[in-house]
């Protein structure tokens, strides 16, 4: 399931950054003078990737997270095709947007989906399965994305990824079972002789609400989280602030390797395996070292962990993030040898991957007379 889960989120990290070697292919095929307009062909995809989850998280919590999972992915494949085929540079960019609002499932859903299969002491090499895919997929499409280019055309890059999309589908669909537990319950109530029904006092989540009042409640809550809980706000800002830089130096690799050491599109598309090295060993270090933490601090507060005690290794790398940015910059004005950029570029991957980054469950179902904890704070005012 984890695996299947975890192809899933493979892919969008894949489509957001395969065309990064071929972005100045992109520029002349649709006439781009502007470098803007040429980065914002990339990172439009970013856009509606933050914007995704904020929908598609609590939907998963009405109708369960496996078809949200299948048909982002379905939907992804379209838009890809899409990007493969646009006339200009205005559908492109339209097409990428879309791509990133359905690439978004995953990364939205598949945490859940982790967390309902696996116990909280036990979650840590799960979650490192599960988020090895966004982690390497922008560091190995690049690779495949600049032979690509490179030897076919920056169109087939989006064609490959669409078969992938295929492929998850045909492997997920058929094999991927739901995991959320109050969709299940309502789906076995549904099954059930409604004397039974009565007997076994199963509780929908809606209760007497209608189903706009109970959409707006679960559309609301990633807002309310996000505003009302200081934990949540400040990981979120973090999260964005490191996100951001890490596609702005995505941005630069193409023309820094191309103009200073003559690095065509394929050969230039192996400089991005710097930072899947990095993102390689933070999953194999944070994996073993968050779990031991977190058992420890657990067992320190009587046996009863809490998510704050994955943030240690979290710190740990965060210091890492500077040293990579300044070895990065430094080494590439300075015009060195092309492995000392590389070697930056590593470090800073090895820094942002966050392996240890605390995850919360949430309670199977929440009326609006209970408050919702949010990273074990009480989110007072809840449902206003």
């Amino acid at each position: 399931m984890v695996t299947i889960v975890a192809f899933y989120t493979f892919i969008p990290p894949l489509a957001s950054s395969m065309m990064a070697p071929g972005l100045p292919e992109v520029a002349k095929m649709f006439h781009i003078q502007n470098q803007t307009v040429t980065a914002l062909a990339l990172s439009s995809f970013l856009i509606s990737f933050a914007i995704g989850p904020l929908f598609l998280a609590p939907l998963s919590e009405m109708y369960g997270r496996t078809w949200i999972l299948h048909l982002g992915n379905l939907f992804s494949l379209a838009f890809n095709l899409g990007c493969a085929f646009s006339p200009n540079i205005s559908s492109f960019i339209a097409f990428r947007f879309l791509n990133g609002f359905s690439g978004a499932a995953p990364i939205a859903v598949g945490g859940g989906s982790v967390g309902d299969l696996f116990a909280e002491r036990e979650r840590a090499f799960a979650m490192s399965l599960y988020t090895l895919g966004p982690l390497l997929a922008p560091a190995l499409g690049p690779v495949a994305g600049g032979f690509l280019t490179e030897r076919v055309s920056v169109k087939y890059v989006f064609i490959v990824i669409a078969a992938t999309c295929g492929i998850a589908s045909l492997i997920g669909i058929p094999l991927l079972r739901e995991t959320y537990a109050p969709v299940l319950q309502r789906r076995k109530a549904k099954r059930m002789d409604p004397e039974n029904r009565l007997q076994l006092n199963i509780e929908t989540p809606a209760g007497n609400m209608s189903k706009a009042q109970y959409l707006w409640l679960n559309l609301s809550r990633p807002i309310v989280l996000l505003t009302r809980s200081f934990i949540c706000f400040i990981l979120s800002l973090y999260m964005s602030f490191i996100y951001g830089t890490y596609y702005l130096m995505f941005a630069t690799f193409a023309r820094l390797f191309h103009d200073n050491y003559g690095f065509g599109a394929g050969i230039g598309g192996l400089v991005y395996l710097g930072l899947g090295t990095g993102f390689m060993l933070a999953t194999y270090f944070g994996a073993s070292i968050s779990d031991n933490i977190y058992l420890r601090l657990a067992d320190k507060n009587g046996g009863k962990g809490k998510p704050e005690m994955r943030i240690p290794p979290l710190i740990f790398g965060s210091f890492f993030i500077p040293i990579g940015l300044f070895w990065y910059g430094w080494s590439a004005q300075a015009k060195v040898h092309w492995i000392m950029p590389i070697i930056g570029s590593g470090i800073f991957g090895f820094g942002i991957s966050r392996f240890s980054f605390p995850r919360w469950k949430p309670p199977l179902y929440c009326s609006p007379h209970h408050f919702h904890r949010a990273d074990d704070m009480l989110v007072r005012g809840y449902f206003f």
